[in-house]
């Protein structure tokens, strides 16, 4: 994180930072510990990025430390894919957990070990209901559940029956460890929950040596405890875990006692975060893959351009609260286009190519113009554009009959060219079918810079690419997903899916310096919004993606008080 990021966070206030500032000021914690618990079984999205910054924000800010943890107590659904891809995302973010990686699995035989303390303190049984039978008997939110028939048995027993069942004797369903809690409790997580389950499955890490495993519950406070964690921060979905989280710490011989705070999940317009949702997209082909630019993954973010210190600043921006409530995805965009505003370099792009023919301009000759890379930075410093008598201009930037109030390119109208001269419209070239194919014009060749040196004013201003030297390119851009603030409020989240979130633009045209434009590095096409080389993009066939406009539709809605 950069040194402007960490400016911004000292002193912020939020309820999980002030009970951090009370438990340092009453001695309850010495160093801050947090935790960054990722299950590894999809890609990082922006909800990820809330908590990341969250936990590795505090940390830094109280001169602590952030674990990364990988939840890898299920095997069936992770991959060594997602691990390092997870660690990819979380250093693109601009966060280093330094020798503070771990993973659930690094903790199996401490975790095995409490469960049979469990066992043997009759806080827990081995339970030979199926799965089925077992949620039958959990009861209702209004109906209190029945207790398992072996719910009594023996802890020598259980203790026994636990024992083969890390041996591999059973089969997957056969049996499992439950907890033994409250049966009658009207919070559905403490009756009596399963805390291991058998899974004859490879794991990415410790491969065949376990048969069963725990479950997430089960895992993820004792983890915590297990590394010092003080400040355990979870999403509000987490609530009503807490008391089994604090159950099982109160009945296990845990080195440390962490707590739990839950915080309000992002919730952002036209966009879905659940990671089921997420892989429906994916599977279904409704998007390329898990880096699609109209995703909500970091790996989406980053292909369309998206900086990480916007997505910070972004995070920062709409806090921590106790309550849910929607994002507008228009402040994610405004957070983008106000750095790469600051940072991004300008070039010029012409997306839906109109030729113009300066019919007074030499034939056959040519000169470069000094253009600026950045007026928002002047270290940016400038470059060179060639200059020909054969242009391409916008063609949304000609009109035979504007209206009143359009300042562009016009039959016998007078406009500037970017960082060139002043033009004159003389012509429109229609072909067979009455379409505009080409513009005849004249240029002031006293206007150079453009500038008249008569003090002569023109309203419009237009960006340009010489014919002669453009190079060609594909353009994608890119809309919301969903055509919904909620997608699926209504129905089937993909009825709302928006056919027209993916335009690709095949015939752009672009100044030549865009030619060697470096990968992962934004650029403004003036005029147009803010663009990214794709990893499509090859030197025989160039292809950028729109990070965002130009136009801030957040400072519009700020402005009108939303």
């Amino acid at each position: 994180m950069s040194d402007a990021d960490t400016a911004t966070q000292e002193g912020a206030r939020d309820f999980i930072r002030d009970i951090v500032r009370a438990d340092l000021a009453a001695g309850d914690a010495e160093t801050v510990v947090t935790r960054f618990p990722p299950e590894p079984n999809g890609y990082l999205h922006l909800g990820h990025a809330k908590s990341m910054c969250l936990n590795f924000g505090i940390a830094r800010e109280f001169g602590g430390r952030c674990h990364l943890r990988f939840d890898d107590t299920n095997p069936v659904k992770e991959e060594h894919e997602y691990i390092q891809a997870i660690q990819e995302d979380v250093r693109w973010m601009g966060f280093d957990w330094g020798q503070y990686l771990y993973h659930a699995s690094d903790h199996f035989e401490t975790l095995y070990a409490w469960a049979e303390h469990l066992i043997g303190a009759g806080r827990a049984y081995v339970d030979d209901l199926s799965p089925e039978e077992i949620r039958a008997h959990r009861g209702t939110l209004t109906e209190p559940g029945r207790d398992s028939p072996y719910r009594e048995r023996e802890p020598e027993e259980s203790l026994e029956l636990f024992r083969r069942m890390r041996a591999g004797e059973f089969p997957d369903g056969a049996r499992v460890l439950r907890a033994k809690i409250d049966m009658a409790s009207g919070n559905m997580n403490l009756r009596d929950p399963v805390i291991y389950r058998i899974l004859h499955v490879h794991h990415p890490r410790t491969g065949d040596a376990w048969r069963i495993y725990p479950t997430y519950d089960f895992a993820h406070g004792q983890s915590d405890a297990i590394e010092g964690v003080t400040h355990s921060l979870c999403t509000l979905e987490f609530a009503d875990h807490r008391p089994l989280y604090d159950w099982l710490i109160e009945n296990l011989p845990v080195p440390a006692v962490p707590r739990q705070t839950e915080f309000a999940r992002l919730n952002l317009a036209y966009t879905v975060l659940s990671k089921r949702r997420l892989i429906q997209l994916v599977e279904g082909g409704h998007v390329s893959g898990w880096d699609d630019p109209r995703m909500p993954t970091l790996r989406g973010l980053r292909r369309r351009g998206f900086p990480p210190a916007a997505i910070r600043d972004f995070c920062r921006r709409i806090g921590i609260a106790k309550a849910d409530n929607l994002v507008e995805v228009a402040l994610l965009e405004h957070c983008a286009r106000e750095l790469l505003n600051k940072t991004a370099e300008r070039r010029m792009a012409v997306l839906d190519p109109l030729k113009v023919v300066i019919e007074n301009y030499p034939e056959g000759e040519g000169e470069t113009l000094r253009a600026i890379n950045n007026p928002e930075d002047a270290a940016a410093g400038s470059r060179e554009v060639p200059f020909t008598r054969e242009l391409y201009i916008e063609a949304a930037d000609f009109m035979e009959e504007p209206p009143k109030k359009f300042f562009r390119l016009a039959p016998g109208r007078e406009v500037r060219l970017r960082y060139a001269y002043f033009i004159t419209c003389r012509e429109a070239v229609k072909d067979a079918n009455g379409k505009i194919v080409e513009l005849r014009c004249t240029y002031d060749p006293e206007t150079r810079g453009g500038d008249a040196p008569d003090g002569r004013r023109v309203k419009g201003t237009l960006h340009w690419v010489s014919a002669q030297h453009a190079v060609p390119a594909e353009v994608r851009l890119y809309d919301h997903l969903f055509t919904k603030p909620v997608p699926g409020a209504d129905g089937d989240v993909l009825d709302d899916l928006n056919p027209e979130s993916l335009t690709v633009l095949v015939n752009c045209r672009l100044e030549p310096s865009l030619a060697e434009a470096a990968p992962g590095v934004p650029l403004q096409f003036e005029r147009q919004g803010y663009f990214a080389p794709d990893p499509d993009s090859t030197p025989s066939h160039l292809v950028f993606n729109r990070t965002v406009a130009l136009r801030d539709s957040w400072a519009k809605i700020k402005r009108r008080g939303g």
